[in-house]
């Protein structure tokens, strides 16, 4: 038990260390403090989550896409799945196989053994047989470009109930906004992408609002808030999609009408929702 008093009584103090949230010597310096609050805050998302599922289901199955160093699968392993003592599970998966390597290292060391790290990539993961048919909770913190829309497309073929992303790095809808941006001038809305910081920040923005309605567009419900304070990354959007069987046909339309207006039709594969626009 740590006798810091800003460490719940139950934290691993070894794993704080490696995340360097504590110093070597087990002490919290200022911008330890800071690390461990964003920690915190970024928990108060996503715990109320989990409980919902362990309310109604005997276990609770995580699948932390695009982990990297697991950081996130980690606390929330250590905050909440380790007092469950059941089959519950953490799967972390990453195509670095050394991040996957040490990743299963600590988890060895630290003795969290529902805890399991895959190095695959996003189609294999939709089928490997290392990974159960459906996920509870799919979670993908700061994923670069596009492996946030891996972690999506991940979590439909799951059939995840919780989707919850802090994207990051949104490049390719901006490189695809400048390489169509002749096609779209006639519009006078283009003037909102037409300078290259204005196309960088366009392009980030529409990124996440056509995901969210892509999220829609399967049936989920869908807030967006701001993950207030989280030192990693500029971009701090926090996404939390749960499944709702919601009405899909009115959000798929809109994203079909977003990517004609804005010259991107070709992006429709990205953002996958034809299935709603049959329905």
């Amino acid at each position: 038990m740590s006798s810091t008093p800003e460490i719940r009584p139950d934290q691993s103090i070894e794993l704080l260390k490696e995340l360097h949230i504590l110093t070597r010597d087990g002490k919290l310096n200022q911008d330890s403090r800071r690390k461990l609050k964003q920690v915190y805050h970024l928990f108060q998302f996503i715990e109320p989550l989990l409980q919902e599922v362990k309310q109604e289901r005997d276990a609770v199955t995580l699948v932390d896409h695009g982990a990297g160093k697991s950081y996130l699968g980690f606390i929330l392993y250590d905050l909440f799945f380790k007092a469950l003592h059941d089959q519950s599970h953490v799967y972390g998966i990453e195509t670095r196989a050394d991040l996957v390597t040490s990743s299963q290292a600590l988890a060895s060391r630290l003795g969290f053994s529902g805890m399991s790290f895959l190095n695959l990539s996003v189609a294999d993961s939709i089928t490997s047989d290392a990974l159960p048919a459906r996920v509870d909770v799919v979670t993908a913190l700061h994923a670069c470009n596009t492996a946030t829309d891996d972690a999506i497309r991940f979590a439909l073929a799951k059939q995840a109930k919780f989707i919850v992303l802090v994207p990051c790095c949104q490049a390719e809808v901006a490189a695809a906004l400048r390489q169509n941006k002749s096609r779209a001038l006639a519009d006078p809305m283009s003037e909102l992408w037409r300078r290259p910081l204005h196309t960088r920040e366009f392009g980030s923005q529409l990124t996440n609002v056509l995901r969210c309605l892509q999220l829609e567009a399967h049936g989920y419900q869908v807030n967006v808030t701001e993950l207030v304070g989280w030192e990693h990354s500029m971009k701090n959007e926090l996404i939390i999609a749960q499944y709702k069987d919601l009405p899909r046909r009115k959000p798929a339309e809109r994203l079909h009408e977003i990517l004609d207006r804005v010259g991107l039709p070709a992006l429709r594969e990205r953002f996958f929702t034809e299935e709603a626009l049959t329905q």
